[in-house]
């Protein structure tokens, strides 16, 4: 659902009555929204990264003591602290329709991250790593699928964790490193790679049977996919030829990769998509003077400031993650703070 942003889970249709919503509210992408602030845990910024199918938000806010802690919101029980693993700082990247949270926690051990697993029911697990000192966790699936990124004794790379098997290296392009970001229900995972000779990162899709896949650039050197869809459909950012810029991209695998271009100025990134192809992310707006969260829906990028009440007070800066209702996450600024946001389409 993330996301996280936004990656990113969505059950094999069990939530029969958002499947039967959804299409009507998909062919209205452009209604007006509403928005929600969801406060902070008592300091003075929020960032939401991730949302379910149920409206639940996964994201970090500064504390009263000043440290930044993972928060699970929901409409009734508002943001909820999900503490961390012994450390100061804690993220929450990704929630699923079960409300479980993949992030990353420092730890006791000198401020070490670790990737970490949150339900209600165990609280916050720490996935370990692939035999080095770090790791973070990025995505989850409604199998309670993590992906994310380790350190191994060789860089550090990607992985998928299943409970009872604990965390896999997915390798990488050819090169050094890699990172996962994205992952969805049938255990597909989207990130970044470095390619053969270390020369560059590219955006990837990895499965089972077919290993990782490189997913290429939008004529520039680098890419990099941050979040997948069931229907393998792949958000994520690229440079474009020359190097100079980068561009916002949707990839799926009968059209390849294309440019969602941006909102006047010279650059936009993808966070979150839903099973719609529906796309939110940032970009800078006309004189690149700062940035605006964007949704991108049937072939048209809007800026997010648009589709708000023109007294609403809010400057929404990155939309980070979409459900398949339609509704965003993110964070923008509301009276000079920075806080997260949920917006809900208004038909």
């Amino acid at each position: 659902m993330k996301q996280f942003t936004g990656t990113f889970g969505w059950m094999f249709k069990v939530f029969m009555t958002t499947v039967i919503l959804v299409p009507a509210l998909a062919t209205s992408a452009m209604a007006h929204y509403a928005i929600i602030d969801l406060g902070t845990l008592g300091g003075l910024s929020s960032w939401g990264y991730s949302i379910n199918n149920l409206r639940q938000v996964a994201g970090s806010s500064t504390t009263a003591a000043g440290e930044g802690h993972a928060f699970l919101y929901g409409a009734r029980s508002g943001m909820l602290d999900l503490g961390t693993l012994g450390g100061n700082n804690s993220q929450g990247f990704s929630i699923n329709d079960f409300k479980q949270i993949a992030g990353t926690s420092e730890t006791v051990i000198d401020g070490e991250e670790h990737a970490f697993f949150y339900s209600a029911r165990t609280g916050m697990l720490d996935l370990g790593t692939l035999g080095g000192n770090h790791s973070e966790g990025s995505g989850i699936n409604n199998f309670g699928q993590v992906t994310g990124t380790s350190e191994t004794v060789d860089g550090d790379h990607a992985f998928l964790y299943r409970a009872k098997k604990g965390m896999k290296d997915l390798g990488t392009l050819g090169g050094y490193g890699s990172y996962g970001y994205g992952i969805n229900n049938p255990g597909q995972v989207t990130g970044e790679s470095e390619t053969t000779g270390n020369a560059a990162y590219h955006a990837f899709l990895y499965s089972a049977k077919q290993g990782m896949k490189d997913l290429g650039t939008l004529g520039g050197s680098w890419s990099r996919g941050f979040s997948i869809s069931d229907s393998k459909q792949v958000t994520g950012e690229s440079s474009i030829t020359g190097d100079t810029t980068w561009h916002a991209f949707l990839y799926s695998a009968r059209k390849g990769m294309k440019d969602l271009g941006t909102l006047g100025g010279s650059t936009s990134g993808g966070y979150g998509i839903n099973s719609f192809g529906q796309v939110t992310g940032y970009s800078d707006i006309a004189g690149n003077a700062t940035y605006h969260a964007f949704l991108y829906s049937a072939g048209h990028m809007r800026d997010l400031n648009d589709l708000l009440p023109s007294s609403s007070g809010w400057t929404l800066m990155q939309g980070w993650g979409i459900n398949d209702l339609g509704q965003i996450t993110g964070y923008g600024t509301i009276n000079g703070q920075y806080h997260a946001f949920l917006m809900t389409p208004v038909h």
